[in-house]
């Protein structure tokens, strides 16, 4: 088409130079469309070169594309065939598993039903375990809330024997107190006539007939009146002491005919009220003392001798500390004890 317009514009600018009366008919219109026209082949020219250009660097673009692919799909065909060696080893190995997989579930199948019983026992003796250990732990449980019940019982008890320990302590200063006080007492007496032991946990003054009393007679000689005013005021003292006054006799029987006696029984009975009212004049309470005749039931010695009777012919006033507190003690103790009424 560009070689024709330029054809056409040649043959055009030919006519106009060699004609002048051509030229002369040509008119002004024609000229202005030729050179329109002119223009217009110019414009074409160069879109016409444009695109050329343009068409090119496509080209040359899908060129280099073309031979990247090229290069991709040789590098896939390699890659395809190591992965078709790849996959057929592979296949070959799978096979091989799957057999040793087919003999494997084979022999899996058979060692279970091998297994069935001993693992049905087994699960039976697990079931059996489990319910002995929930037995086991229901008794720990209710090990656990006695034990706690007697850690406590045992903390109580240990508390009331700490408890009943100081006041037996207490009892036993108490009664060593008095002993030393009565012994300092009737300290001017002769032994052989008043003596002030300790025996099981009570103060033991044991006074001779022959301090107090003239053979066969109820009444207290003023010697032993004298022993019994100072001991009454060592008793005035301890008001928590209870006293008790026990005659005693030897075996041989009263002479017959001793006004208002039978025989040593009453004497010892009225040697001891005789003691415990002198006492009770002095001072001592009456509501802690107690009379009372043993007459020759309570010998210390064998009635075979003159001085082993004279041993047996005795007074034992014995003196006990109140033991109220320790009682109070001991019933709280037995209150307390798990099935006491």
């Amino acid at each position: 088409m560009k070689n024709h317009s330029l054809a056409l514009l040649g043959l055009s600018l030919s006519l106009l130079a060699g004609s002048p009366a051509l030229t002369s008919c040509v008119t002004a219109k024609k000229y202005d469309d030729l050179r329109a026209r002119q223009a217009a082949d110019e414009k074409g020219k160069a879109d016409a070169e444009r695109q050329y250009r343009n068409a090119t660097a496509e080209l040359k673009k899908a060129t280099d594309e073309l031979a990247q692919m090229r290069l991709t799909q040789k590098r896939l065909v390699t890659d395809s065939a190591e992965t078709g060696a790849a996959y057929r080893k592979t296949r070959t190995l799978y096979n091989e598993l799957n057999n040793s997989y087919d003999k494997l579930l084979k022999n899996s199948d058979r060692e279970l039903a091998n297994k069935s019983n001993d693992y049905n026992k087994v699960a039976k003796d697990l079931a059996r375990r489990e319910a002995e250990l929930g037995e086991l732990e229901t008794n720990l449980q209710k090990s656990k809330a006695e034990n706690d019940r007697l850690a406590a019982d045992l903390k109580g008890r240990e508390a009331r024997l700490a408890e009943l320990t100081q006041a037996l302590a207490d009892k036993d200063r108490a009664v060593n107190d008095l002993r030393a006080r009565v012994s300092k007492a009737l300290l001017s007496f002769n032994s052989s006539d008043l003596q002030v032991k300790l025996k099981d946990g009570k103060v033991y003054v044991s006074l001779s007939e022959q301090l107090l009393f003239k053979s066969g007679s109820t009444k207290v000689d003023p010697k032993g009146e004298e022993a019994l005013k100072k001991l009454a005021t060592v008793l005035q003292e301890q008001k928590d002491v209870n006293v008790v006054v026990e005659g005693h006799t030897d075996n041989v029987p009263i002479r017959t005919g001793t006004a208002g006696l039978t025989d040593n029984w009453d004497l010892s009975a009225l040697r001891a009220t005789e003691i415990a009212r002198l006492l009770t004049n002095n001072g001592v309470n009456p509501e802690r003392v107690t009379a009372s005749g043993r007459g020759k039931f309570v010998p210390v010695a064998a009635n075979d001798t003159p001085a082993n009777k004279a041993l047996n012919r005795r007074t034992e006033i014995i003196l006990t500390p109140k033991l109220d507190e320790l009682f109070q003690i001991l019933d709280s103790n037995s209150s307390s004890t798990p099935g006491a009424k």
